[in-house]
């Protein structure tokens, strides 16, 4: 069976970003992930206690968004392309 690959293409701009030293992941409040969803997603792949990961889930919840990790930009857009893959609202700032 063929493995599907994605291409994905930066713009001029998000290359010039990424040479920022450290950047932000941001997670989004939407209408379509549960708080369960949420807090799940912050304890399997960020290693978030349960109680970190509920407390992430409020602040986007009442602020609409919330930085949850911050690093280079590649390392971002791992943990960006994992979170959104699980249907969460992300984006490397």
């Amino acid at each position: 069976m063929p493995t599907e690959t994605q291409e994905e293409t930066l713009t001029l701009e998000e290359i010039l970003a990424s040479l920022k030293e450290m950047h932000r992941l941001i997670l989004w409040n939407d209408e379509h992930n549960t708080f369960d969803h949420v807090i799940h997603c912050m304890i399997k792949y960020l290693d978030y206690s349960e109680a970190q990961a509920e407390k992430i889930a409020w602040k986007v919840h009442n602020n609409g968004k919330c930085a949850v990790l911050e690093g280079s930009f590649t390392e971002m857009e791992v943990y960006r392309k994992i979170l959104q893959q699980e249907g969460l609202t992300v984006t490397v700032d």
